[in-house]
């Protein structure tokens, strides 16, 4: 049984390295070149994204791998992240599958390097809205027609059979999602934490998808990491270094949700400690050894393909837009 980091041994790992000044480390990476550049840019949310939690906590982390310069780059809220990183504003990105699919087959220079979690995301809809067969003729809210929102239902109404361009009404809400919810704008949306649970506590819909229980998207990774080509190119000891720590702080989200859920809120990266909490118990991040990153980014490829969102083939975005060498040595690594 794999032996997953919990706050002890990361609190420990603090404090046994600290005299040596390589803070946390593995001893593997104490055998390593040292990063090519001591500067990360990683993204942050100006409302939380409290499923970003494994790169929020990876910081102090990224210290101890000999990082110098850690900044969280805040974008603009109103635009999705993988522009962001398309426009050169951060060095990685978390987000959707679907999403970097979209961007590799833009063109975007990214490299998926890895599943972060699985299990963020929840279709909730009204007394009128059983399952997805139900979306026929519905109302659906989505932020803006670019929406990542918008692409993952599409992709899910096509998967049974409907047609996302005809069947579905789009509702667009760019503001309150779960206020124009509640006050009946549309059947249902897809939300993220903390918005599934603000509702269920306010017992509003009912959840009609759930990512970390449905197949087969509960099958597959939710949210990815990438990094711009040219990071990747140039400092491939600092890349691989970026994601050990992030991976470390995965473990320790899934191993002790309620000490690093109380991290999240003293950093300032999110505001409850209780909506943290519950998305920590939510959200799968123990599978990101045991999921295939590839067979997510070819499941996400294919089911795009078929709907004709890209234009590249699933081998191509592949080939041109992963890079899975410092994954698989992770997990050799980081076994206990």
């Amino acid at each position: 049984m794999q032996i997953i980091q919990n706050r002890r041994r990361f609190l420990a790992g603090l404090t046994a390295a600290g005299g040596a000044g390589i803070i946390g480390t593995s001893t593997s990476a104490w055998a390593e070149a040292p990063p090519e550049t001591t500067s990360v840019r990683l993204p942050r949310w100006i409302d939380g994204a409290y499923c970003w939690a494994g790169v929020y906590i990876a910081g102090e982390l990224l210290r101890a791998e000999g990082f110098t310069d850690v900044r969280y780059v805040q974008g603009d809220p109103d635009i999705d992240q993988a522009v962001w990183i398309a426009r050169g504003e951060t060095d990685f990105s978390i987000n959707y599958a679907p999403v970097h699919v979209a961007s590799i087959d833009a063109g975007v220079p990214i490299k998926v390097l890895g599943g972060l979690h699985s299990g963020c995301l929840e279709l909730i809809a009204n007394d009128s809205v059983e399952g997805i067969s139900d979306l026929k003729g519905k109302r659906v809210g989505i932020h803006d027609p670019d929406a990542p929102s918008h692409v993952l239902v599409a992709l899910m109404a096509a998967y049974i059979g409907l047609d996302p361009v005809n069947d579905i009404e789009w509702v667009i809400e760019p503001e309150k999602p779960v206020e124009a919810f509640a006050e009946g704008k549309f059947d249902a949306y897809l939300f993220t934490p903390p918005e599934p649970q603000k509702l269920r506590a306010k017992k509003i819909g009912h959840t009609i998808l759930n990512t970390t229980l449905d197949r087969p998207w509960s099958q597959h990774f939710c949210c990815m990491i990438s990094a711009t080509s040219e990071y990747v190119t140039r400092y491939p000891v600092a890349t691989k270094r970026v994601l050990r720590a992030i991976f470390k702080a995965a473990d320790l989200c899934a191993s002790d949700p309620s000490w690093t859920a109380g991290q999240l809120v003293d950093r300032g990266f999110v505001p409850s400690y209780d909506y943290a909490r519950q998305t920590l118990s939510d959200i799968r991040y123990d599978r990101w050894r045991d999921y295939d990153a590839e067979a997510s980014i070819l499941f996400y490829a294919l089911r795009m393909q078929e709907t004709a969102m890209i234009k590249s083939s699933p081998q191509q975005t592949i080939a041109e837009g992963t890079d899975w060498r410092f994954l698989d040595e992770l997990k050799r690594e980081l076994k206990t």
